[in-house]
């Protein structure tokens, strides 16, 4: 009897379980319409993809246009015949290296910005200068790590501290590694001494200066990084992987490579890790270096890695370069990178070993307290130099 009990328990409960799922699939069928449902069109209340509006805001407008431009679907019935929007069809030529005169009527403060703003603004849609210093012998064979290092025209001490540290060229750990530094032009207009004759002789010696004709500025520092990725894919586009940063920073270019040798191949091709800043946005402050005016920009900045450098895989470096042509530039290059990253579907990545705010005062001279990081921000040419010999001392023992 208690056998027969339970079989009639377990066939009810088959029973039960059919009749659920007869119901579901009769429900899913019918569109959830009841009798006849099965011969109506469920049609959606409202269009999937609404027309989108023009942002009050210069740079995100520019954004827009380009997302019409690369993104089809995007496109309007009642789009001009160059394919755009009225409201975003309002210069001829947007690729041309000319001031765009036309900003002063189409960013409402125009007038009353800051002259950095309005520098940047003119010349905000030229992304290709010439080339006056080019090392196309660094990368005849393709470096495992390539470092690139953002620099200005007087920082010779800079430039020469990395080279006898952490920026040394040739082979580390068995592991090739080469160095070159991204300069623009120093000015007369921006009060810089005329140091041409210097960098010609600083060029000869070293062979890994990189200069473009542009004015180097700190809002030009996103110009920088677009010809350094147009130049990668170019010259070098067989680096493995790329430390990017600045010339005041000392890198462990000991632990980068050990960290790099543990990487599975799947994590290394999206690689791209650093001091990662994210729920931030603009500065409204105009006494702040990074005063961005809501005329300019207005929303959240994605994800990014902070000032001082990072590291990605040369395969994602020449992905960003691809992307890039979709972003406009934008003042802050390291945001910039990180609205790349997102248009690519990507984040950075935060690493406890880049230290972009320094480490606490009382381990900055001992020697044990750098040796598990990458980065620390900022050091002078000395610091590099003493720090490098400190952990190249096959004696140093941090147990």
């Amino acid at each position: 009897m208690a056998q027969a009990r339970k079989k009639m328990k377990l066939l009810g409960g088959m029973m039960t379980v059919n009749f659920f799922i007869y119901i579901v699939v009769e429900v899913a069928r019918s569109g959830g319409q009841g009798k006849g449902g099965q011969d109506k069109v469920i049609v959606p209340a409202e269009k999937f993809w609404k027309k989108q509006a023009a942002s009050q805001a210069y740079w995100n407008r520019e954004q827009q246009r380009l997302d019409f431009i690369y993104n089809p679907i995007l496109s309007s019935d009642n789009a001009s015949a160059s394919g755009l929007p009225d409201w975003l069809n309002q210069t001829a030529d947007r690729d041309s290296c000319d001031p765009d005169l036309s900003v002063s009527t189409r960013v409402k403060d125009y007038n009353s910005l800051p002259p950095r703003f309005k520098d940047f603004l003119l010349y905000m849609r030229c992304r290709s200068y010439p080339m006056v210093v080019d090392q196309p012998h660094v990368c005849r064979d393709p470096p495992f790590l390539l470092l690139a290092v953002k620099s200005l025209a007087p920082h010779f001490d800079r430039r020469q501290a990395i080279r006898e540290s952490w920026g040394r060229a040739g082979k580390l750990a068995n592991r090739t590694v080469a160095t070159v530094f991204l300069l623009g032009n120093a000015t007369a207009t921006d009060h810089f001494p005329d140091l041409s004759a210097m960098l010609r002789h600083e060029n000869q010696m070293h062979r890994d200066l990189l200069q473009w004709d542009y004015r180097d500025t700190f809002f030009n520092l996103t110009a920088k990084e677009v010809l350094f990725l147009d130049w990668l894919h170019h010259r070098c586009p067989g680096a493995r992987f790329v430390f990017k940063g600045d010339d005041d920073v000392f890198v462990n270019t000991h632990r980068i490579l050990d960290f790099l040798a543990g990487l599975p191949p799947a994590k290394a091709r999206d690689l791209f890790v650093g001091d990662v800043i994210t729920n931030a946005g603009p500065h409204r402050d105009k006494r702040l270096k990074y005063f961005i005016p809501e005329s300019l920009y207005v929303g959240p900045y994605p994800p990014y890695a902070g000032e001082g450098g990072f590291l990605y895989s040369g395969d994602l470096a020449l992905r960003l370069r691809n992307v890039s042509a979709r972003v406009p530039l934008y003042p802050i290059d390291d945001v910039y990178t990180g609205m790349c990253l997102r248009k690519l579907g990507l984040a950075p990545e935060k690493h406890k070993g880049f230290r972009t705010f320094d480490i606490e005062e009382k381990y900055r001279n001992n020697a044990c307290a750098y040796k598990s990081l990458m980065l620390v921000h900022s050091r002078t040419p000395q610091e590099m130099i003493k720090i490098w010999t400190w952990l190249s001392n096959p004696d140093l023992n941090c147990q």
